[in-house]
């Protein structure tokens, strides 16, 4: 059970222990494909995180920022239109370090591409995977952050 941020803290500041202000973990997901992005949500959902969904990788990134990084996961698809899943990971973790990153693709090239990010991007899910294999997915990244 995580504690609340000690009383006093600066106004703005986040807490890094559950960005959310309680103990739901928010994830952020971005997928281009709608039926992708509501499964996903579906899935987690039934572990208790709090989902937000973008259809890509700019409204991800739009959503972090209006929201100063409010989420403990960002679940991101690779390949999509406008700014892509590795865009999007190098700037959200670039500006905001705490937040840990999970890819999802159902390209083997995408996934090569993927292979260059070990050190900001906690794994990357191969497509098409099971309502467990997300869930699995999802509480080993979760369970990787930093306290």
């Amino acid at each position: 059970m995580r504690s609340p941020p000690p009383r006093g803290s600066p106004a703005g500041e986040v807490d890094q222990q559950c960005n959310s202000g309680h103990d739901m973990p928010r994830v952020l997901i971005a997928d281009d494909e709608a039926s992708m992005r509501a499964l996903v949500a579906r899935a987690i959902a039934m572990d208790g995180h709090e989902t937000v969904t973008a259809e890509d990788g700019a409204e991800a990134l739009e959503i972090l920022t209006r929201e100063v990084g409010a989420f403990d996961l960002l679940l991101t698809d690779i390949q999509m239109p406008v700014m892509d899943g590795i865009a999007l990971a190098l700037t959200a973790a670039r500006d905001f370090p705490g937040l840990t990153i999970l890819l999802m693709t159902g390209f083997a090239d995408q996934r090569e591409r993927a292979s260059n990010l070990d050190a900001i991007a906690h794994d990357v899910i191969t497509k098409p995977f099971s309502v467990a294999d997300i869930r699995t997915a999802v509480a080993d990244a979760l369970a990787s952050r930093k306290p």
